[in-house]
């Protein structure tokens, strides 16, 4: 089984998403920038996998800082924590991760010790943290598994949009997490992956991970999915997310919309399912989520081969943010919300003790 992220003693190992599924190259980070980059450009991408990105970059910025004292550490920190904080605007996960680092940065700073000992216990105590958030991401996604797999039907048809499998997390997945859970309680699922333009992350990585483990999957264009709807050969949707507003507001890659009306018009349930770090409960709803906007380049090329003509003005959104009256339920590690979202989405809060962190 391929390993999306890891720490190793030379740096963040990564596998290059944007070369899959014809290569499949490991990449290692040895510094915070690189790993800044490597979120940027999307050689590793998906809200959970990016925050343990997140907090991976931090350990090892602190880990390779030469800081003499504890303010220069603190100063460098914030340069640390800003650099990777400007990569990915949309993805909440990243910003949790940067908080809950910091957390960990001044409680260990605050200890007893000479600058030196409170400066080299600081970067031991943010690799174990960064180790930590990669652990604690796969167990999430493996109790969201186990919640969302009652959704699914046996002998079924389910439609994926994006990637939110292994390679959108620390590992196993959220929405193929669930998809996985169900096939290993030997529940037959087929699943139809829309291409997801302009990355093709459907037809790239998630019949590539599918793929992998067996699992029957049928690639399709973006714009089958209503065919297919209309014919009654999908029995339920479930996506991933970047964002949730605490109305249940949903942002996720471009085209999630489209999909949700879709399933709407044609009463095929429309399941989200996403670890609670996604969810903004400071935000009213989907109004406030910030929407990242990409090079238009990326819609213009593929690969770097030109697909439009010179001169042809190009948009790209990455995200789109989908109201929660298409939402049917909201798979967590927590267990799984319905509507009223407003109601369901803060008593997981409650009934786990999770803390949201402030941006």
């Amino acid at each position: 089984m391929f390993k999306t992220i890891e720490w190793t003693s030379d740096g963040v190992r990564m596998i290059d998403q944007t070369l899959l599924p014809g290569e499949e190259v490991y990449r290692t980070c040895k510094t915070y920038q690189e790993v800044a980059e490597a979120i940027r450009s999307m050689v590793i991408r998906g809200a959970p996998a990016i925050g343990v990105a997140a907090a991976m970059g931090v350990a090892l910025g602190v880990k390779h800082s030469r800081a003499r004292s504890v303010a220069e550490l603190k100063a460098e920190f914030e340069t640390i924590a800003d650099t990777i904080s400007k990569t990915r605007p949309t993805a909440v996960n990243l910003f949790w991760a940067v908080n809950r680092m910091r957390a960990a940065f001044e409680k260990a700073l605050g200890g007893p010790g000479t600058d030196s000992k409170r400066i080299a216990r600081a970067q031991v105590v943010l690799e174990e943290e960064a180790r930590r958030v990669l652990a604690e991401d796969i167990a999430v996604n493996e109790a969201m598994g186990q919640y969302g797999a009652t959704l699914l039907k046996d002998n079924s048809t389910v439609l994926t949009h994006c990637n939110a499998g292994a390679l959108a997390t620390g590992g196993y997945g959220t929405a193929l997490g669930v998809i996985r859970a169900a096939v290993s309680q030997g529940k037959k699922i087929n699943v139809f992956a829309d291409e997801t333009r302009p990355f093709l992350q459907g037809a790239r990585l998630t019949a590539w991970e599918l793929a992998k483990d067996g699992i029957p999957v049928t690639v399709i264009t973006d714009n089958m999915a209503g065919h297919f709807m209309k014919q009654s050969k999908i029995q339920a949707v479930i996506v991933g997310a970047d964002r949730i507003a605490s109305n249940g507001d949903v942002a996720n890659k471009i085209g999630t919309y489209t999909v949700a009306v879709l399933a709407h018009e044609n009463n095929v349930p429309f399941f989200v399912a996403a670890p609670l770090s996604t969810i903004d409960l400071s935000l009213a709803s989907g109004d406030e989520i910030p929407i990242e906007e990409r090079s238009p380049a990326e819609v213009t090329h593929w690969r770097g081969i030109q697909t439009a003509p010179d001169n042809v003005r190009a948009l790209h959104p990455a995200f789109d943010v989908t109201p929660h009256r298409y939402v049917t339920a909201i798979i967590t590690e927590r267990g799984i919300a319905r509507e009223p979202y407003t109601e369901s989405l803060k008593a997981l809060f409650e009934e786990s003790g999770a803390r949201q962190a402030s941006r």
